[in-house]
């Protein structure tokens, strides 16, 4: 069987449509269609059908798309062999960020592999909610990605998840606040709040639905954004609270405050989603390595001082 074919049921598996296959190789429809039918004479048997307007996998389909996932990462991993005996990490890595960790570690990551000559990083920012983060995988190499702890929407999926950190998440206030003196919060003080919050599948949407069982009241969710510049912006001139990542937010405007949350578990885990063939090159290996490294960093860099409270 031809491994090009083999990779276009594979893509049909992942992505649930001959037209999606054919906009991702820069085919037409018709001519992913033919090579489709040339590998099912190949093979003998039927793997696919028809479905409504569509085309959906035979269980012939669904094993021989898996063999054809198994066949690519057998390919990837002679390449980086090959690469690791040159001993060099080259050509072109995609990543698809989140725009906190692009501006906090992203920047720091190109830097750092701005010496390898030959690897080249290209990068975009995009926030989906949670259940989009996987469809990237199938667009970039790298899809840096965010959810709550024991929420795993790309489970099932055979992605290669590399954890980079898991970031609390603490309670953006107003300077002016009332709350602003303490050193922490719980729910119960935020009763009365009104928040500013993500839009509706965003992770940060499940621990308000924790505070509303802990505290025992609806929360009045006013406003919401993804991006945290207009979350800022809306808290500083007093319009709610709301939550804010602890590591990757960058320094405070002056009018702003931060405040851990007790009594609720409040973090965000921080992963790297790689399709498990592209897990395989050296390239992206090398790329993941000092994702891996300046998210430590980070972490480090906001650890208390020896004796002193947190």
């Amino acid at each position: 069987m031809d491994v090009r074919r083999l990779d276009l049921l594979r893509e049909l598996a992942e992505r649930g449509s001959v037209t999606a296959v054919a906009e991702a190789t820069g085919r037409t429809p018709s001519a992913v269609s033919q090579q489709l039918k040339v590998l099912e004479r190949e093979a003998g048997m039927p793997l696919t059908q028809r479905s409504g307007r569509g085309v959906v996998l035979t269980s012939a389909g669904h094993a021989l798309a898996r063999s054809a996932t198994e066949v690519a990462v057998a390919l990837e991993r002679a390449t980086a062999l090959w690469d690791e005996f040159r001993n060099h990490p080259s050509g072109e890595v995609t990543m698809v960020t989140f725009p906190t960790v692009g501006a906090t570690i992203l920047p720091g990551v190109l830097v750092d592999l701005g010496s390898i000559t030959g690897l080249v990083v290209r990068a975009t920012d995009l926030d989906p909610e949670l259940s989009g983060f996987t469809d990237l995988a199938n667009e970039y190499d790298i899809v840096l990605a965010h959810t709550m702890p024991g929420v795993l929407p790309w489970g099932g999926r055979g992605l290669t998840v590399v954890p980079l950190l898991t970031e609390p998440l603490d309670i953006l206030l107003p300077a002016g606040h009332r709350l602003a003196a303490r050193t922490s919060v719980t729910s119960q003080d935020l009763v009365d709040e009104t928040w500013i919050g993500v839009p509706p599948g965003f992770p940060f949407e499940r621990i308000l639905h924790e505070i509303e069982q802990v505290g025992g009241q609806r929360v009045e969710v006013a406003q919401r954004f993804s991006d945290m510049r207009i979350v800022e912006a809306f808290v500083e001139h007093g319009f709610g609270v709301a939550f804010i990542p602890r590591y990757t937010s960058g320094q405070l405007p002056p009018g702003l405050v931060r405040r851990p949350l007790r009594g609720v578990a409040s973090a965000r885990q921080i992963v790297a989603l790689v399709r498990p063939d592209v897990a395989e090159r050296l390239a992206v290996r090398t790329v993941l390595d000092v994702l891996v490294s300046h998210a430590a960093r980070l972490v480090r860099s906001h650890a208390p001082a020896a004796g002193s409270a947190e």
